[in-house]
């Protein structure tokens, strides 16, 4: 059934995992499977059975060829240093070669307690295994790097998360799993030889384009490689509300996918300080600091790479910073070209920004829904008399009404009919995001009365984001106060 596995990352030096094989669960059942993702990877389905599949993908039987292990790596978790983390319940089988000659991890999610798993029982309960499924499809659907869910068993074992949860297994794929902590774990024990390795390996997997440079050269080029990745990605993240709720180091993939959808969410009503993660009490997270969570992981990755970077250390630190202060313009110019696409304007003008600013602002004061605002706005763009639903989303119909008048002349320097400056524009504008109290209503079905037909509902609407849906117009609605969900939950 599986493709192929290369080894590549089971070929470095032991001491960057650990060898560990999954443990095997009581009952497991196949309750999700992305079948266009496996033909994608090279699976045979040619005889797909689920009971089979179940097995494999619980971890049951290890695939021929894999080498299961636990990947080491370290990170800031919420500005606090913690040297040893790794893989605490998740087990990378290998790596597959998919049809367009990318080379993609498969890793299991909740496959057992590894030798990183600090005490935890290496578990994961099924509320968080189907978010991460919603949620990562929903990201990559919407053309947001992403790592992307296979499937999804049921194990017949309970968890205990305060009190017992049904458990599960999610199999993830990703174009790898190395982290900004993945280079802090080999820094933190003065292990050079091993940065320099997971240096070159990441380039040579990631960044081929940098293989032909030379010396310090290569390692500072690398960590501009991945600064640019980090600011395209969280971007695109503020440009459709998302908020990843654990922006810790240990969650900052190497490669610019969004990787680890713990107390994640989307924005409902506009406010750029929202938080919705349980455990981010000081808002370290807030939607507006994630920009400046990415520049502060980046200075962190910096510092592992500064003895590669120039043997003299005030040099090393003099170029790598130089480096980090060019990001808050390269953030700039990512973002601004997200929400230039999302206000229907093509041709850059200077006044851009300030006028996005002043639609955020209006937004902010007049509590509206994030994504539908931009979704109506789409219909705006093709005829006036759709102002009515727009000006409806704001509490104070004043904050809208001045910015749109702005908004059209602006819009008078744009080339192509009004109708094709609309259709651009909900190419760019989602109508349906995994909207908390849908993905918990999903999850509660689910997990209390295994009924996975909300999740399949849900599922298909949130990986068609940009499409008209007829009859499923509910799914695009916002909360009502009964419904709101503000707090998520990390699985572990």
């Amino acid at each position: 059934m599986f493709p192929p596995f290369t080894l590549r990352y089971a070929r470095l030096p032991e001491r960057f995992y650990e060898r560990f094989e999954p443990v095997p669960v009581r009952e497991p059942r196949l309750v999700a499977f992305n079948r266009p993702l496996a033909e994608s990877l090279g699976f045979d389905l040619s005889a797909f059975d689920p009971e089979e599949a179940a097995v494999w993908f619980s971890g049951n039987v290890v695939p021929r060829g894999a080498e299961p292990l636990a990947q080491a790596y370290a990170g800031h978790q919420f500005g606090g240093f913690v040297p040893r983390l790794g893989d605490g319940r998740a087990v990378l089988l290998g790596e597959v070669t998919d049809r367009d000659g990318r080379l993609r991890d498969i890793q299991l999610k909740g496959a057992g307690r590894t030798p990183f798993s600090r005490g935890g029982d290496g578990r994961s309960p099924l509320g968080p295994v189907l978010r991460e499924y919603l949620v990562s499809e929903a990201m990559h659907a919407m053309g947001i790097p992403s790592t992307r869910a296979l499937a999804a068993v049921t194990t017949g074992e309970h968890v205990v998360r305060g009190v017992p949860e049904p458990g599960a297994i999610l199999t993830r794929v990703a174009a790898s799993h190395i982290r900004v902590g993945t280079f802090q774990y080999f820094a933190a024990r003065g292990d050079l030889e091993g940065v320099r390795e997971l240096a070159d390996h990441v380039i040579g997997r990631h960044y081929p384009e940098l293989e032909s440079r030379q010396g310090g050269e290569r390692f500072l080029a690398l960590l501009e490689a991945v600064q640019a990745r980090q600011a395209a990605l969280v971007a695109k993240w503020m440009g459709v509300g998302f908020i990843h709720g654990v922006m810790n180091t240990d969650n900052t993939s190497i490669c610019g996918e969004t990787i680890d959808f713990g107390p994640c969410a989307f924005m409902e009503q506009y406010d750029p300080q929202m938080v919705f993660s349980s455990i981010d009490e000081g808002g370290r997270y807030a939607y507006a600091n994630q920009p400046w969570i990415a520049q502060w992981n980046l200075a962190r990755l910096a510092e592992a790479l500064l003895p590669l970077i120039d043997d003299d250390t005030d040099r090393a630190v003099e170029l790598a910073t130089e480096l980090l202060q060019r990001y808050a313009e390269q953030h700039e110019a990512e973002w601004l070209a997200v929400m230039r696409a999302k206000l229907g304007m093509q041709q850059p003008k200077p006044e851009d920004k300030t006028l996005v600013e002043a639609l955020l602002a209006s937004m902010h004061r007049g509590r509206a829904d994030f994504t539908l605002t931009f979704r109506r706005l789409a219909d705006a763009a093709e005829s006036a008399e759709a102002d009515a639903s727009l000006v409806a989303l704001f509490e104070r119909p004043e904050e809208i009404a001045g910015w749109l008048e702005e908004w059209r002349q602006r819009l008078a320097h744009e080339t192509g009919s009004e109708s094709e400056l609309a259709n651009r524009m909900r190419l760019a504008n989602p109508a349906f995001i995994p909207r908390n109290h849908r993905v918990q209503q999903a999850l509660t079905a689910a997990m209390d009365e295994n009924d996975f037909g909300p999740f399949e509902t849900l599922l298909e609407v949130v990986t068609r984001p940009y499409d008209d849906q007829p009859g499923r117009e509910e799914y695009a609605r916002p909360a009502e106060p009964t419904e709101r969900v503000f707090r998520t939950f990390c699985g572990t």
